[in-house]
């Protein structure tokens, strides 16, 4: 699992900016959960699977945000 959130650190900004339009923001949702488990954080899984179908309205837009000014997605650090 790590291996796979580095592989999405490490991809380049078109790439992400790519990943965090509407339908595509689902690579950052599953990001996020993943994170959660890495870093056994239960806070960080129940917002990665809230932000799946409920929060993807709000999600894509700050990660589409976040990205544009040179960052990652939020909570996938």
């Amino acid at each position: 699992m790590k291996s796979i959130l580095d592989s999405l650190k490490g991809l380049p900004w078109i790439l992400r900016l790519i990943l965090c339009l509407p339908a595509l923001d689902i690579v950052w949702s599953v990001a996020r959960v993943l994170n959660g488990i890495v870093k056994k954080n239960v806070v960080y899984i129940v917002i990665g699977v809230l932000s799946i179908v409920p929060g993807a309205v709000f999600f894509w837009v700050v990660d589409l945000i976040l990205v544009i000014i040179g960052k990652q997605p939020l909570l996938v650090d």
